[in-house]
């Protein structure tokens, strides 16, 4: 063969250029794996000019024969390698392929599913591995967020869509515990000032007219009022560090 014994490299892309249809065909079996077929071609183009390399006429069979094994091994690498979602151990990555194809036979056998037990006693592992290694199948593929629905409906929801938001109420919760401590510690009329302005909404002459004092006062009672929460939640943060610090140092 003019490939192996003059290394005519004319002959030997010539070769690969013919048997590239046998690669496609061969790529196009692996498409329902959430795979490019485009990626499987260039893999399984890789295995064909390992083949074209190492063929020997005197081995007495057809190249396209020699070449289907070694394309359809680097097209199978390629999944068990690369073509994981997330990463899985390569023990449970074989054993969920193995246990793929003993289904498939036991289903024909038994005519219905296989048990977990049978599927153990058929793979000679432990009935718990075999659950592992089916789980990790999940992790073959994953689905974007930005996926729509089953249904070719346009306005159907995406995956995003369905995906839960952070809770608001969570972050105005904290504030007020935090701030609550800091609250008992001015005298009731600041309290009720505070109160009167922030959390029920009125208006500063509202308050006065409310409480009995002019606005302008009203006015000063508030920022008086302000200034100390923040000086007494400052002081509460502190002793929390400190406590959190003592406690870190008696670990």
């Amino acid at each position: 063969m003019r490939v192996r014994e003059s290394k005519d490299l004319l002959a030997r892309e010539e070769l690969i250029t013919r048997y590239l249809p046998l690669v496609k065909s061969l790529a196009r079996r692996f498409a329902s794996r959430g795979q490019s077929v485009e990626d499987l071609i260039q893999v399984g183009s890789i295995g064909l000019i390992k083949a074209v390399d190492r063929f020997d006429l005197d081995r007495g069979v057809e190249l396209s024969t020699y070449a289907t094994p070694t394309i359809l091994g680097e097209i199978k690498r390629y999944f068990r390698d690369k073509g994981w979602a997330v990463k899985v151990p390569r023990a449970l990555q074989d054993l969920n392929v193995r246990l793929n194809r003993i289904m498939e036979q036991l289903t024909v056998e038994l005519k219905r599913s296989p048990t977990m037990a049978e599927l153990a006693a058929a793979t000679g592992v432990t009935e718990e591995e075999v659950v592992e290694a089916l789980e990790s199948g999940r992790a073959y593929s994953s689905v974007s967020i930005y996926s729509g629905g089953s249904n070719d409906d346009e306005e159907s929801l995406e995956l995003l869509d369905c995906l839960g938001a952070e809770e608001g109420a969570y972050e105005v919760f904290e504030q007020r515990r935090v701030l609550a401590p800091a609250m008992e510690r001015l005298d009731p009329r600041e309290r009720l000032i505070l109160h009167l302005r922030f959390f029920e909404g009125m208006t500063q002459t509202q308050v006065a007219a409310r409480i009995g004092i002019s606005q302008m006062h009203v006015s000063r009672l508030i920022r008086k009022s302000i200034d100390n929460l923040r000086q007494f939640m400052a002081e509460d943060e502190a002793l929390v560090r400190e406590a959190r610090a003592r406690d870190e140092g008696n670990l």
